[in-house]
């Protein structure tokens, strides 16, 4: 069987699966785990992640490989029968932000977990793809980080911008409470096989610096059924309580853009602010969560009027941040007022701290292979925060790096200065990536 035939016979599957979740919203399923079979699973081995961390037990996609169809079969047979154990996640942890000292902590499952996981990852999609609402879009086929920052783009232009709430959930993928998820989970799948696969994964404890534990409530980062699982818990506890219960009651325009657990509301009215503020720490807490009291604020967003001077002023309007931008208003090439977006400050920092350690660590390399890594990581910067209006950010980005570079090259010379003519010379042999907005309008309407 082939894999573009595995990726048929699955693909069919979830289209039968997702019609029966958009025709019956309120259904139960009860029989799902059926669909789960080697097909399914050759799929699910398909799309996942090859070259990631290994697990506990250390194993690669190519040791799991070397014995694909006799692995994959004993995989199925124990997760139908119940007698599949789900391994400890590994926790390593990352800096968090520009903080020396507060990291995040990322869970890396074992190889076969990461399959097992994504079959079922493969069924959730089918049924909740159909319940989700299009505020949200943080881990979801075709959706994107820059289609949640487009949508708040429209959002704000369309209704001259307003009042804004930050939200930040502290400590999200820690706190997530494993009673109500498995409620919000029973409303629509009710299959006891993928019910019990999904505890014994809440349930699996975490192996960090040798020692075992096991957490009452959390979804481990870097799981691969976690982030579906969040979309659900939140789905419940924010989407669907904003969008059914919210904003009927509201007196003016309101929007809600959530990707993953950050997430912004949008208000044309103070009052309507004011009270969701005042009602979603609450609404949080009912569910085992809670809003950052400093981080989560409400910013005053309005257009600024006709006659503010073009002297750099906002009019009395703020900011704020959503993916790594700040947003807010400025002057369009045509001297009209826009929501602009640039590359959040503390985004910039952590960056060109990140080269500046990598260059430090790989000074001595040979000059090519910095070159080849250096641009590798400008051109990923420019994936992601090369969106049109930010043009200054990316050119100040790519300065900064070039600044880095050649200090470094300087100190493994043991030198007190690197002529800058000579590092331009060393520039005309191994340029650059130039600063490109690659999501820029101009070049979507030239290439519908």
């Amino acid at each position: 069987m082939t894999k573009a035939s595995n990726f048929e016979i699955v693909s069919t599957r979830q289209q039968r699966i997702a019609e029966l979740a958009r025709q019956s919203p309120q259904m139960g399923f009860t029989s799902l785990h059926h669909h789960i079979d080697m097909h399914w699973l050759r799929e699910a081995y398909r799309r996942t992640r090859k070259g990631g961390a290994v697990g506990v037990d250390g194993q690669t996609a190519t040791d799991y490989e070397a014995n694909l169809e006799d692995n994959l079969r004993s995989l199925l047979g124990r997760a139908k029968s119940g007698t599949y154990r789900a391994p400890p996640v590994r926790r390593v942890r990352i800096p968090k932000g520009d903080s020396k000292t507060e990291t995040r902590p990322i869970g890396i499952p074992a190889f076969e977990d990461k399959v097992l996981q994504r079959a079922v990852v493969m069924v959730l999609e089918a049924i909740y793809e159909e319940d989700f609402h299009d505020c949200s879009y943080g881990f979801r086929p075709g959706r994107s980080a820059h289609d949640a920052l487009s949508a708040l783009w429209q959002q704000t232009m369309q209704s001259g911008g307003g009042w804004v709430l930050e939200l930040d959930i502290r400590k999200f993928f820690d706190e997530l409470d494993h009673a109500h998820l498995r409620e919000f989970l029973q409303r629509r799948v009710r299959d006891g096989v993928l019910l019990r696969l999904i505890g014994k994964w809440l349930n699996a404890g975490v192996l960090e610096d040798g020692t075992l534990s096991y957490p009452e409530s959390g979804s481990p980062q870097g799981g691969v059924v976690s982030p579906v699982l969040s979309n659900v818990f939140l789905h419940y506890v924010l989407d669907d309580w904003f969008t059914q219960d919210v904003q009927p009651c509201l007196a003016g325009r309101a929007f809600l853009i959530r990707y993953a657990d950050d997430a912004v509301i949008g208000f044309s009215n103070e009052r309507d602010a004011h009270r969701v503020l005042e009602v979603l720490p609450k609404r949080f807490d009912k569910y085992g969560l809670t809003l950052h009291p400093t981080k989560t604020r409400l910013v005053r967003f309005q257009k600024p009027s006709s006659d503010i001077a073009r002297d750099g002023g906002s009019g009395g309007s703020g900011t704020f941040e959503l993916l790594g931008f700040t947003h807010y208003w400025g002057f369009s090439r045509k001297g009209r007022w826009i929501v602009k977006r640039k590359t959040a400050g503390s985004r910039f920092t952590r960056s060109v701290r990140s080269v500046t350690r990598w260059c430090r660590l790989n000074r001595h390399r040979p000059i090519a292979e910095q070159h080849e890594t250096l641009s590798q990581k400008l051109r990923g910067h420019f994936g992601y925060y090369g969106i049109t209006g930010n043009s200054p950010a990316l050119t100040r980005f790519r300065f900064a790096v070039t600044r880095v570079w050649r200090k470094w090259l300087a100190r493994r010379r043991r030198a007190d200065r690197y002529p800058w003519s000579r590092f331009v010379r060393l520039l005309d042999r191994y340029p650059l990536p130039p600063a490109l907005a690659v999501h820029s309008v101009c070049r979507r309407a030239a290439n519908p």
